[in-house]
């Protein structure tokens, strides 16, 4: 697994944007998304929605798969 940030793109209300995230997020992210039988882009759009304006995509995207892990969704 690479330490370095990886650009992958999503869509988010159909438009393609690229989010920047380390190989272990984009993993646990999968795998989150795969557990709850939905899409990675849905997933990501949720946490889009739920972020606000006050912090970025691709921190909002870490913060809930850390929070996911914390709570034993993992």
């Amino acid at each position: 697994m690479s330490a370095r940030p990886q650009k992958r793109s999503v869509t988010l209300k159909g438009h393609r944007t690229s989010v920047s995230l380390e190989d272990a997020f984009w993993h646990e992210l999968k795998r989150l998304a795969a557990q709850r039988k939905m899409a990675i882009n849905a997933l990501v759009s949720e946490i889009d929605v739920a972020r606000g304006t006050e912090i970025g995509l691709a921190s909002a995207i870490r913060l809930h798969v850390l929070q996911a892990l914390k709570d034993g969704q993992l």
